[in-house]
């Protein structure tokens, strides 16, 4: 591991935040953070913190001895000075007579001395860093260290690496206890550059921040340096199946087999994100993966986001992918049964009143193509792929030296159900579409972009295709959370197909298809070139049905049911003078919504149709509307509120249409009229 400090970089981070009035010695903390925050091998979402004794002046004008430490919520890859408060040092060094401290106490006591009571809550490991007498403290949970750690004879290696030059704590869970007692182990040779935690990683300390860190890459270099003596064959490959499938059919079945059954033909659904390098896929390819998968995580706090051991799969053969799904919905309930027996067993050991997470995996290993991690939002799901990648890497570096050994499961279960944990998730809140996977065509026009937005406002990941790339992309990046644009010409199959395989490798699968891509074309019908009409049968038809099967294939591979939901415009129901061309595919495509509605219920998959007039977009255009607004011998604004509601409609309305029909979880072959009242267009 090499060192990033950089003296010039270092006075440009002192001469930024100076202008913001944060002293020297702060500014050259958060530089030191953010260089820690920004190695995966070293600080992975949430892990380690730093902190900085120095003095801070009150709003009264009264000078305090604090502790400047990681706050709650902050990434250390970014962190700010408002992410480092300022907690009074004393009232923090008095507790360490204390003989115990309650959790909830501890927390309540950091936040009752912070000298802003605004700020984020400092770090569970606080009182750690204020028992330690430096000035600057870091703290890491490096991958190397873990690696050499999670041995059956991890301090006697550490003892032999390192020497008297790191003081080594025995295990022990985080919060007051563990503080006392790395604390006392400090206190038994004060020459100690730093201290490791078994099982937990690595503590340095110095007079400055550069001190501090540069131990922290010495000690880890070390061992990343003794890793690397050891075997370079981990683990031995399975034999070999060929083929296997592809990514994008495996997706939704994994997706599929993991959507927690709520009963009545509900779920709670996860968002899938795909890895795969050659040591993920080495690990995850390996004869004995059941055996060093399961032995549990390289740090106990990964349970809070992965669970103690991740879903192992069937290799997914491309010819077998019906028996690939048995199985997977088997292995899955096998995890259920298991994971509901190990919080038995670990609730039994104590009188503490608890409630059951939910038992889903978070990580699941496919051999032949990798992992994927899931979570309630693309976010989580990311956040569980990334701490497997590390997991992976600890194991692997733990293997080339030993055998990888983790802490008993009652240890990981503490973690798992620490109360200040607790706390946390059921602060978490989720909106109705959480965990849910759209795709909007034609999403680059103002219907589907407020499509996509209402969407993704209500917790989905949306996916926005549409023939203009720059448009579906503008549209995704306002709908926002992780939403993507898709290029897509809706007419030609094979780029159908493409765009639904990017969705399904993307985000795992789909649950909700609006289909909303169109275009109008007019003509007296008489007269009318068969070519055009051919044309708009093509975007206002064919396309509809081409991409309603890909959206169908991806919900049956799921087996959780789903929404087919079509844009088919008043002219469905309700023919305009010279526009034949447009109303007739319409019209075919209403009827196309009820035959997907009529065939498709008995998996669960509803199909209804919104019929919108006179909506601004890509359809009724400027000019258009002042065309047909001089036709009828109006205004603009009298042609656009001319209905018994006598207001506009716009493209929200539209969106919420499609939300209303997302969410009517017994309503299927239904159509919605949204134009304001217009009683020719209402359906009989």
């Amino acid at each position: 591991m090499k060192s990033q400090w950089n003296p010039k970089h270092a006075q440009a981070a002192i001469d930024q935040y100076a202008a913001q009035g944060v002293a020297r010695d702060l500014a050259l903390r958060v530089y030191t953070t953010r260089l820690l925050g920004n190695d995966p091998k070293l600080v992975l979402h949430g892990g380690g913190n730093t902190s900085l004794k120095t003095k801070v002046t009150d709003m009264i004008g009264e000078e305090w001895d604090v502790l400047c430490v990681k706050g709650s919520g902050w990434d250390m890859g970014t962190i700010e000075p408002a992410g480092l408060p300022a907690v009074k040092l004393r009232p923090l060094q008095k507790v360490r007579a204390f003989d115990v401290l309650p959790d909830e106490d501890m927390v309540k006591l950091q936040r009752a001395n912070l000298i802003d009571p605004a700020s984020p809550s400092p770090s569970v490991e606080t009182l750690l860093h204020a028992f330690l007498p430096h000035t600057f403290v870091d703290h890491t949970h490096s991958t190397a260290i873990l690696s050499i750690v999670d041995q059956p004879n991890g301090q006697e290696l550490c003892r032999a690496l390192f020497g008297d030059r790191l003081g080594i704590v025995d295990y022990v869970p985080p919060g007051f206890e563990l503080s006392k007692a790395a604390a006392d182990i400090y206190e038994s040779d004060t020459v100690v550059e730093g201290l490791i935690l078994d099982k937990h990683g690595i503590f340095t300390f110095g007079d400055s921040a550069e001190s501090a860190y540069e131990r922290m890459i010495e000690h880890v270099s070390l061992a990343e340096a003794y890793i690397e003596r050891g075997r370079t064959t981990v683990f031995m490959p399975a034999p070999a199946v060929a083929p296997v499938a592809d990514l994008a059919q495996v997706a939704p079945i994994v997706r599929g087999a993991v959507a927690q059954s709520l009963g009545s033909g509900q779920f709670t659904r996860f968002v899938l994100e795909h890895r795969s390098n050659p040591q993920v896929d080495a690990f995850v390819n390996g004869a004995e993966v059941a055996d060093y998968a399961n032995r549990g995580v390289s740090t106990p706090d990964l349970v809070i986001r992965t669970k103690k051991k991740p879903l192992i799969t069937l290799l997914p053969g491309a010819g077998a992918l019906d028996a690939f799904r048995h199985d997977a919905r088997q292995r899955v309930a096998d995890y259920i049964a298991d994971y509901k027996s190990y919080f038995a067993r670990c609730d039994a050991l104590d009188d503490v009143q608890r409630t059951i997470l939910d038992p889903m995996p978070r990580v699941a290993l496919v051999p032949g193509l990798g992992l994927f991690g899931m979570g309630r939002s693309y976010k989580e799901a990311k956040i569980a792929a990334d701490i497997a990648e590390i997991w992976i890497e600890a194991v692997t570096g733990a293997e080339r030296i030993g055998r990888f050994t983790a802490l008993p499961e009652e240890e990981l279960f503490k973690l798992e159900y620490w109360s200040l944990e607790q706390a946390k998730l059921k602060s978490i809140t989720y909106k109705p579409f959480s965990g849910q996977i759209v795709a909007v065509t034609g999403g680059g026009g103002a219907i589907g972009a407020a499509t996509a937005k209402a969407f993704a406002g209500e917790g989905a990941h949306v996916a926005v295709l549409d023939l203009d790339q720059g448009a579906a992309e503008a549209a995704a990046a306002a709908a926002g959370n992780s939403a993507v644009g898709i290029l897509c010409d809706v007419t030609d199959p094979a780029a159908v197909a493409a765009a639904f395989e990017t969705i399904s490798t993307t985000f795992g699968g789909l649950d909700i298809l609006v289909s909303n891509a169109g275009a109008a074309f007019q003509g007296d019908i008489g007269a009318l070139d068969d070519s055009v009409l051919r044309r708009s049968f093509e975007l206002n038809f064919f396309a509809h049905q081409s991409v309603a099967q890909a959206a169908v294939q991806v919900m049956l591979a799921q087996g959780t049911g789903g929404a087919l939901l079509f844009n088919t415009s008043k002219q469905a129901v309700n023919p305009g003078k010279n526009f034949g061309a447009y109303g007739l595919p319409k019209a075919a495509t209403l009827f196309l919504s009820r035959q997907y509605a009529l065939e498709y219920g008995r998996f669960g998959i509803r199909s209804n149709a919104v019929n919108a007039d006179r909506v601004r977009s890509g359809l009724l255009t400027d000019a258009l509307i002042a065309e047909r607004s001089q036709a009828r011998g109006l205004s603009e604004e009298g042609y656009l509120s001319g209905n018994l509601l006598g207001q506009e409609v716009t493209a929200e309305h539209v969106a919420r249409a499609f939300l209303h029909h997302a969410l009517a979880e017994r309503t299927t072959a239904s159509v919605t009229t949204v134009d304001g009242g217009n009683i020719e267009a209402a359906m009989r």
